[in-house]
């Protein structure tokens, strides 16, 4: 396969993982509107917080309303609970001894059904609650092209951190068969560790650099962080790009060693 044909592939593959949950556009809107109730809550909360605790962990109380509803609009396209692939299905049902011969990479044929996921679910259900809380509270909105142009990159290298994480969790299915414990520890993990419960400035000592260092910071602190102007932008990018690299060099390692095993399986 052509090097111009393979890239084409790609991309409708990103067009199709994003029609194909177009498809579901009520769930989506359902989705978007569940994601502003919880952001007004957490709002507040965070109000609250930030009230008898002002300028914790630099934050002052704009910066902190506007991480709610910003943390909340990462969750469909960022897929924070973990899931958005059916790789582990195809492992239960033996399907992917055909996705693994194919010509094309399992783990690119999945990345791109999942950039088109996420840039639809960034359209139908992101935009909705960070309107709503610029309407509400008052949110911070960068004021710069380079901050926009940043954020949005950062953005999308936290949706590829993220695919690189749930790609592992998926693929390792082949080894345990049921990715229930698998699924529940990463979504904890994910949760607790990405800044979407609280923002991770606030964690204290080494428990704050630790969750400042791991993966799932890059999917909802750093991505916040560029936005709102707190660290560097040549640092936030090289985080995620580093981790980006790590967690899909690792994907392509265990693609590798489920292969041989399906193999060993199907012999």
């Amino acid at each position: 396969m052509g090097r111009c044909s393979t890239f084409a592939l790609y991309l409708r593959l990103v067009w199709y993982g994003f029609r194909k949950h177009a498809a579901y556009r009520a769930a989506a809107v359902a989705g978007a509107f569940t994601n502003t109730v919880f952001g007004v809550l957490r709002a507040y909360v965070l109000i609250a917080l930030w009230t008898a605790r002002p300028g914790l962990g630099g934050y002052d109380l704009t910066d902190a309303v506007t991480f709610s509803f910003l943390s909340q609009a990462y969750i469909g396209p960022m897929q924070v609970f973990g899931g958005g692939l059916d790789i582990p299905q195809r492992i239960r049902s033996g399907d992917i001894a055909l996705d693994l011969v194919r010509p094309a990479s399992l783990q690119l044929w999945n990345l791109s059904e999942d950039l088109g996921r996420a840039a639809c679910l960034f359209l139908i259900r992101s935009v909705v609650p960070v309107v709503a809380g610029a309407l509400l509270f008052g949110i911070l909105l960068p004021d710069d092209v380079v901050t926009w142009a940043a954020f949005l990159t950062s953005f999308v290298l936290g949706v590829v951190v993220s695919f690189g994480w749930r790609y592992l969790v998926a693929v390792a299915t082949c080894w345990v068969i049921d990715d229930r414990g698998l699924s529940v520890m990463s979504m904890i993990l994910t949760t607790f560790f990405s800044g979407l419960m609280v923002p991770l400035v606030i964690f204290p000592g080494g428990l704050g650099t630790l969750a400042r260092a791991l993966p799932w910071a890059a999917m909802v602190q750093v991505p916040t962080d560029v936005y709102l102007g707190k660290t560097s932008l040549v640092d936030a990018l090289a985080f995620q790009v580093s981790w980006a690299v790590v967690l899909l060099g690792a994907g392509a390692a265990v693609t590798a060693a489920a292969r041989r095993k399906v193999v060993i399986q199907g012999g």
